[in-house]
């Protein structure tokens, strides 16, 4: 087991079990996981902090292993924050910072003390030309769980095309 131990915290994750409990990873090998896990960094979020801010840079995506994160975005109104939805164990977030660099399009704070594991970009780009198969893996996972994201919103999606 990788020794990953958070700041200030005693108990270190295990990646490994902590990917495997994701359902972004459902049917990876154990080597697959191995191989992400690698890449992966500890992060622990006391309650109240933002894990990242609506339209910072975008190089990460954050799997939660612990606690609840809370998404909001600014109302365009000029009303305060609007509420998206909040995320908990084996949920992620960023994702599509591994495809491409760009803006948060929410803020994502900690409700609880958060333990997540992160995977850069930059760290994922190097493992995609070492280790293609494990990283297509999760690439083709990310498109297609968005996919059925879009899918499941696709009466809202419709109302943004209408004049």
């Amino acid at each position: 087991m990788l020794d990953l131990r958070l700041k200030g915290m005693a108990a270190p994750i295990d990646p490994v079990v902590a990917l495997k409990a994701s359902p972004l990873f459902a049917g990876f090998t154990d080597t697959g996981l191995t191989i992400l896990a690698g890449i992966t960094a500890p992060h622990n979020y006391p309650a109240g902090t933002p894990l990242f801010v609506e339209n910072m840079v975008s190089d990460c995506m954050l799997i939660i292993v612990e606690g609840k994160v809370a998404l909001t975005t600014k109302d365009p109104h000029g009303g305060g924050d609007l509420q998206l939805g909040e995320l908990g164990p084996g949920d992620w977030l960023g994702e599509l910072a591994l495809i491409s660099t760009g803006q948060r399009m929410c803020t994502a704070t900690a409700t609880s003390t958060v333990k997540a594991l992160e995977i850069r970009q930059a760290d994922f780009q190097k493992t995609l030309a070492l280790k293609p198969q494990a990283c297509i893996k999760l690439l083709m996972s990310i498109v297609t769980r968005f996919g059925q994201k879009v899918a499941d919103n696709k009466d809202a999606l419709r109302s943004l095309l209408k004049t």
